[in-house]
């Protein structure tokens, strides 16, 4: 039938065809601040969006699992019902979140799956040990 040859050309190239389709289908979306998602939200309604920020002071509350995320000039409200959330959630900490930004109650949400919070830094538990 096909020479050997010209099999594994085929193979190989059904191969990488498979593999190329993986990876631009699974690409995570690319993260934006909380000003970029915030200049024009309605562009990402109901789709699923990466963004980092940091945790506003106070603005934690495990009764209702939100939190606000604050850029520069603007804030979303975060939901973590059903995200997990590691320990390191605190007031004025780098947040990452990943899930699907909504449009409720005259506001924007993101209804998060995924929360990873940055690590403190060695440089600050040295600060604070000088103190």
């Amino acid at each position: 039938m096909w020479a050997r040859r010209t099999r594994i050309l085929v193979v190989g190239a059904v191969l990488t065809v498979g593999l190329l389709a993986t990876v631009l289908l699974q690409a995570p979306a690319p993260t934006q601040t909380v000003d970029e998602l915030m200049a024009s939200p309605a562009d990402h309604l109901n789709q699923d969006i990466a963004v980092r920020g940091e945790v506003q002071d106070g603005t934690i509350d495990n009764s209702t699992m939100t939190f606000v995320l604050e850029g520069s000039s603007a804030t979303l409200t975060i939901r973590f019902t059903d995200a997990m959330v590691s320990n390191g959630l605190d007031d004025n900490r780098t947040v990452y979140a990943e899930g699907i930004l909504l449009f409720e109650d005259g506001a924007y949400v993101l209804d998060a799956n995924v929360i990873k919070t940055s690590c403190p830094s060695k440089y600050e538990e040295e600060a604070d040990r000088e103190e």
